[in-house]
């Protein structure tokens, strides 16, 4: 018997006399219990805010996504344990990798992405700075800070560590401390990985606090810097997104729930190709993976009336191979729902779909488990049904059966397929099965609006996809409609949920003070050693070098046009260039210009530029004629360290003419080494 505690302010707090019992999923005996009725979740608020709040302020991005590697590194380490016990939700080991491997996944996505894609700072940069003024003297920027408040998390039972890690981390990222709520079917699991992340040592105090059982009064302790990230039924999100404190207090509210995600095999996909292998395929996976317990599962599977035969076929021959039972066996294909309670809803809303389609595969009266008693665990075999008149159909449409089920219906064109798609009212994702480009793009057109992802596969992009029913951290999670209306992930766009953009505005000094990024305008310092003689840590924003002019010659520019192949007329026909509108007669490439740049600011000797990684941002703004001169202006304007050895910094670069006229502007990459003893971690 598992006691499932909640951590709050610090400390485990066991069950009490009221606690729910949870029952195995696969043998219905009682295995935890979960819930303290007497939980301060006010003072859990409080500590949230007051400790776990300044705590992850007090980091940087950079310094986070350190910390979500190393708790990713950490878990990698101890999965088995979670697979141990995930195994009693009825999830069998390829679930496993949905769940918990995923989650884990999840957490070093956005570790990586914190590294490469925000600052080493505590405030994020959110677009271009925006000239509001006529000399450049007044500026504008939007910036992203954290919100002061708490990311309260209520997660479905279906995936127990993926549910609160894909919440958990763009949370963490942003620095919001986490209270997270999983659903009791589950939490046992839930609860075992929050112990392991504890115990790494890694977290400050106050980051991550869990509630095992109901939430009380929670909600009622939250204002407008929180945010109620919900997952689970659209029953439950409309009551709790419709709590009056929330509305009032304009607390933010992100709801993924009941969503009729669709599958589409395109016309071209006929039988015998590989794209309707791949169709029944990902169906099959679909329908089984998790018992069918997942919110991105394939609901409704369209395909052309001549095909519908044949996918019905071929997807029940599969089916029948699908070997039910207990999730700890090797052998078993697809394990148990969560509880016998989850399994009477989903024989409740089949029964509601059987009164517009009929029953083609799967009787839940008769079917065999494997290793299992049928009778005690929650097993239910696949169901699949099959609409005639999807026209004519309602509930169809609107009914979410949580299990193994799915409805196959015909179309009879594109534009009939956009519109039963769009019949859902919203969905997470919507896949089509097509090598047809013409095909994918009026999909696009018609339904993009609709589902939160679409999805196109065949056989050019079948080995590497990651399926129809995989959220992937990198892209964005969610739908419109009955889907929710909430977004999550989506890379850094999912760290932005957890923070406040504000414009601020200003002269250049004062936005280069806030954004630890000179903005041009600012003070600049000049004078001192070359900047290619100093180390990352010596080198400051600002720091500026004007380099001598350089005349550009005619032999110059024939010389490059030969040299590198180059011959393009502007560069070597006079009377071809001057009929061109851009031109005043024969120029000098863009890229001489660049060369000859570079030649005016390197520094020759071995020093502490280590490379030069890359150019960002080159614009050419003004051609430059035969004896023309260029001269350079290379300013620091922002430093991130990348491993313990050296940084990237970053400088503003302006090309201009002998009347100082803007030839070119660019962003330079460098490579800088740390002074001798100094490191970033």
């Amino acid at each position: 018997m598992l006691n499932v505690s909640s951590y709050a302010q610090g400390a485990w707090v066991a069950p009490d006399s009221g606690a729910r019992a949870i029952p195995s999923a696969i043998t219905g005996e009682i295995i935890a219990t979960a819930g303290n009725s007497t939980l301060d979740v006010a003072g859990m608020h409080g500590y949230a805010r007051e400790v776990g709040g300044r705590n992850l302020r007090e980091l940087t991005f950079h310094d986070r996504a350190r910390m979500l590697k190393a708790l990713a590194l950490y878990l990698s380490e101890h999965k088995q344990a979670l697979y141990d016990l995930s195994y009693q939700t009825g999830a069998t080991q390829s679930d496993h990798a949905f769940d918990i491997d995923g989650g884990i996944g999840t957490m070093f996505v956005f570790a990586s992405k914190g590294r490469r894609e925000m600052p080493d700072a505590h405030i994020y940069l959110d677009g271009e700075l925006e000239q509001l003024g006529r000399t450049g003297s007044f500026m504008g920027q939007h910036i992203c800070v954290p919100m002061q408040g708490v990311g309260i998390h209520i997660n479905a039972y279906n995936f127990p560590v993926w549910g609160m890690l894909e919440k958990f981390a763009p949370t963490f990222l942003a620095g919001v401390p986490s209270i997270v709520k999983p659903a009791t079917a589950s939490c046992y699991v839930t609860h075992l990985c929050v112990k392991l992340m504890l115990e790494s040592g890694i977290l400050p105090d106050g980051a991550l606090q869990l509630i095992s059982g109901g939430v009380g009064d929670l909600l009622l302790h939250t204002d407008a810097q929180d945010v109620v990230s919900f997952t689970g039924s659209a029953q439950t999100a409309l009551m709790l997104r419709s709590t009056p404190h929330l509305l009032e207090n304009s607390v933010k509210f992100v709801a993924e729930q009941d969503s009729l995600n669709a599958s589409v095999l395109g016309a071209d996909a006929a039988t015998g190709t590989a794209e309707f292998d791949l169709f029944i395929k990902e169906v099959h996976r679909e329908m089984t993976t998790k018992a069918g317990q997942k919110c991105t599962a394939i609901r409704r599977i369209m395909a052309p009336q001549a095909s519908v035969e044949a996918v019905i076929d071929a997807l029940s021959a599969r089916l029948a191979k699908t070997v039910i039972g207990d999730p700890r066996d090797p052998a078993t294909r697809m394990g148990a729902l969560v509880s016998r309670s989850q399994c009477d809803d989903v024989l409740e809303k089949a029964k509601i779909l059987g009164t517009e389609a009929e029953r083609v595969f799967g009787d839940p009266n008769n079917f065999d488990v494997h290793g299992a008693d049928r009778e005690k665990g929650a097993f239910l075999p696949p169901m699949l049904f099959h609409c005639a008149d999807p026209d004519g159909a309602q509930r169809l449409h609107d009914t979410e059966a949580f299990g193994p089920v799915s409805t196959i219906m015909p179309y009879r064109d594109a534009d009939h397929a956009i519109e039963l798609l769009n019949r859902g009212k919203g969905s997470l994702v919507a896949s089509v099965i097509t090598r047809d480009g013409a095909l994918a793009r009026k999909m696009v057109m018609g339904a993009a609006a609709w589902h939160g992802r679409l999805y196109f596969n065949n056989s050019d992009s079948m080995a590497e996809s990651t399926g129809h029913g995989a959220p992937m951290p990198h892209m964005v999670h969610g739908g419109p409609g009955r889907a929710g209306g909430g977004e999550e992930l989506g890379g850094i766009r999912g760290v932005m949920h957890y923070m406040q953009r504000t414009a601020i505005q200003g002269s250049p000094d004062i936005l280069t003070a806030i954004g630890d990024q000179w903005v041009p305008g600012a003070a600049e310092y000049t004078g001192g050693p070359h900047p290619f003689t100093r180390t990352y840590h010596q080198l400051r924003l600002g720091e500026t070098l004007y380099t001598k002019p350089r005349t550009v010659t005619l032999q110059d520019i024939e010389t490059f046009a030969h040299f590198t192949g180059d011959t393009f007329y502007g560069h070597m026909d006079e009377d071809a260039a001057k009929a061109n509108p851009f031109f005043p007669g024969r120029v000098a490439h863009g890229y001489l210009l660049l060369s000859f740049a570079a030649g005016l600011f390197v520094h020759p000797d071995p020093g502490p530029v280590l490379a030069n990684t890359g150019l960002g941002n080159l614009a050419f703004m003004k051609p430059v004629s035969p004896d023309e001169e260029i001269k350079v202006r290379l300013t620091v304007k922002k430093k991130t360290p990348r491993t313990a050895q050296y940084g990237q910094v970053r400088w503003h670069v302006t090309v201009t003419n002998q009347d100082d006229d803007l030839v070119a502007e660019y962003e330079l990459l460098t490579m800088n080494a740390y002074e001798a003893g100094e490191s970033t971690a």
